[in-house]
């Protein structure tokens, strides 16, 4: 078990957001978080990074107590972030943005290097000097995806990735993930697109206003037509 989470609940200022979500990741696991815009999804992964007020029963990465810890050291742990924004150096090239994410250390499998980031993102491999403000939405979500991974780190909260992005790199971006799963990183993937989420994830956890409405295997989920139509009306 990588991410523990037992009664997660997070607020902004008086207005509470999550109401007590419960859910695990394990190593090599892809696990979707699901639900309309504004359920919440987004305020958990940052509520797990310490980036917004949040309290808990257990918050537990790779055993050890992660509530109230700085969100650097909890990034120097082995817990990756890409943001739904992206936030790549813009005036940097793709080489640039790429060292400018690299650690030594974390995990311990083989390091991740640009040259295995280019074989695992080929659209990158072709714009190494590009600056990240002459790059489409896709590909810069690839970049950040790419910058994160030069952490090394062993699992990775992944924010949106297929929303905004031209058709034609969802699949590409489909692809990529299963590919970081097979090199063994575990992915908490928060996405609004249910279809790209039953695509890459072996479980669910469906939100509904901050609080767990399902969590378990996809082919559950997928087979439960009534709980797709109240929460994703679907």
């Amino acid at each position: 078990m990588l991410l523990d989470v037992e009664n997660l609940k997070a607020s902004y200022g008086r207005a509470q957001v999550l109401f007590g979500l419960s859910f695990r990741l394990q190593a090599g696991e892809i696990t979707a978080l699901i639900g309309r815009n504004g359920a919440g999804k987004t305020t958990t992964l940052k509520a797990v990074l310490g980036l917004v007020p949040a309290t808990a029963d257990r918050l537990l990465f790779k055993d050890r107590s992660i509530l109230g810890v700085p969100t650097y050291k909890i990034a120097r742990l082995g817990l990756g972030y890409v943001p739904e924004d992206r936030r790549i150096f813009t005036d940097l090239t793709v080489e640039e943005n790429l060292e400018a994410g690299r650690r030594s250390g974390g995990s311990e499998r083989a390091p991740w290097t640009p040259e295995r980031l280019f074989r695992l993102f080929p659209n990158l491999a072709a714009m190494k000097g590009r600056r990240g403000n002459q790059m489409s939405g896709g590909e810069q979500q690839m970049l950040s995806i790419a910058r994160t991974l030069m952490g090394n780190p062993d699992a990775i909260l992944l924010d949106e990735p297929s929303e905004g992005i031209a058709p034609v790199l969802v699949q590409a971006m489909a692809e990529a993930v299963l590919a970081m799963k097979a090199e063994g990183v575990a992915i908490l993937l928060s996405e609004q697109n249910w279809a790209f989420a039953a695509a890459v994830a072996d479980k669910a956890c469906v939100i509904e206003r901050g609080e767990m409405r399902f969590e378990g295997a996809m082919t559950d989920f997928l087979g439960n037509e009534a709980l797709r139509l109240q929460t994703l009306g679907v």
